[in-house]
């Protein structure tokens, strides 16, 4: 009796269309040594506009928007429109960075395959959490030495 999730694609009744394991008639051709090498820089390039996308989740793109509704609000001389286009500017825009870092997701493990690696999962969330690791440290460093918070630590003069 085949009662095994893995056999029966999650189900217990039976197996859903589409989601028999992949059985080749051959192992695939494995690619020579350089273009695996070529393949492995090229999954470390994906990699790097990953965390690039995933940074400008922590402060570019919020401030581009803030400034976008500072700028809509001064010109309309409505608080309420400014801040409405801001914000709905920022969820778009950062929901485009979303799809396309699973966009990327998917590149880098097929990449990662070609190079010759067994990659089956992604690395999106540990790259966003080490995203947001880094922005957490830059925003605490910007706002304690540089914007809020600096001169009311320090003791006054008179």
């Amino acid at each position: 009796m085949r009662t095994d999730p893995t056999d029966t694609g999650g189900l217990f009744i039976g197996r859903r269309p589409g989601t028999a394991p992949v059985k080749y008639r051959a192992l695939p051709e494995r690619g020579s040594e350089r273009r695996r090498r070529l393949d492995g820089l090229l999954a470390h390039g994906v990699l790097g506009v990953m965390a690039l996308v995933n940074l400008l989740f922590w402060g570019p793109i919020p401030m581009a928007w803030l400034w976008v509704a500072s700028q809509l609000e001064y010109q309309t001389g409505s608080v309420s429109f400014g801040l409405a286009v801001g914000f709905v500017g920022m969820l778009f825009t950062l929901l485009g960075g979303v799809v396309l870092l699973r966009s990327l997701d998917h590149a880098w493990i097929l990449v990662r395959r070609a190079a010759g690696i067994d990659q089956r999962t992604g690395v999106i969330g540990a790259m966003f959490a080490a995203t947001a690791a880094v922005g957490t440290v830059a925003f605490t460093a910007w706002l304690l030495l540089f914007a809020g918070l600096g001169p009311t630590l320090a003791p006054s003069l008179s």
